[in-house]
């Protein structure tokens, strides 16, 4: 794909013998939303830890606008302009999102954190911070205890501390795990949001969430890549169908 920003290339992850990732090509095109689906262990998280360097390829080979990642490691994958998301919560709850952005901030320039000079140092980075914030929709949180937090909320600050690396391509890990319908709706509107200027690769769950968002999906299964195509395509695939729900509910 010539426009890719983000490809693999046989990419494979190898634990005691059983391939997690077993041979993955992937093109991700610039500007766009590309999701990675597929059933419980298809290799999707696997895969998503690969490209952000915190997993080790056992074989194949990653590039980023045409320079090979592979095996480098997160902070300098980051430095590529990889930033990602976690689907696990992990905040420092006395803290506020203010200060958890100003830190992002600093931590993007290099700068070393000091707990005794810490206000002076993270003031110049307060509008930008509230900037961010507002970005996500947490303005009005933004004083408040992390730990306080609603859990749409808690994803959405981590959404702005992805933000804060001023990534040029964001990999989120399931956005929307966890949430009520009103949360997941934010989430879909926050997302079409931040892509604006840059690529967005998901790895979601939910299917209704990928159609409003994805603009190529990638559908995994025992490792591999199953079928490729625009959300329109690949709903109706019988491999598809057959992944998530049976062989009987194929020939339906």
């Amino acid at each position: 794909m010539a426009d890719a920003v983000l490809s693999a290339r046989g990419l494979a992850k190898e634990f005691r013998g059983f391939r997690a990732v077993d041979g993955v090509d992937l093109d991700v095109a610039e500007g766009s939303v590309h999701a990675l689906v597929g059933p419980n262990g298809a290799g999707k998280t696997t895969l998503f830890n690969l490209l952000t360097g915190f997993l080790s390829p056992s074989a194949g080979r990653i590039t980023v606008s045409g320079h090979d990642i592979t095996g480098r490691r997160p902070e300098q994958v980051a430095r590529m302009g990889i930033a990602r998301s976690f689907q696990i919560t992990s905040l420092f709850p006395q803290m506020t999102p203010r200060e958890h952005v100003e830190l992002a901030l600093a931590g993007a320039t290099g700068i070393t954190w000091k707990f005794w000079r810490s206000d002076r140092l993270l003031d110049r980075f307060r509008d930008r911070a509230m900037e961010l914030l507002g970005q996500v929709g947490l303005t009005a949180h933004a004083g408040t205890p992390a730990g306080t937090l609603a859990y749409g909320h808690k994803r959405a600050l981590e959404l702005a501390l992805a933000l804060a690396l001023d990534p040029r391509v964001l990999l989120l890990d399931e956005p929307t795990a966890g949430m009520g319908v009103e949360d997941v709706e934010r989430t879909v509107e926050l997302v079409r949001k931040v892509r604006a200027g840059r690529t967005v690769v998901m790895v979601e769950h939910n299917m209704s969430v990928v159609s409003s968002l994805a603009d190529r999906v990638t559908v995994l299964q025992s490792g591999r890549v199953l079928v490729e195509g625009a959300y329109a395509e690949i709903r109706h695939d019988p491999r598809v169908i057959s992944a998530y729900l049976g062989d009987a509910h194929a020939e339906d």
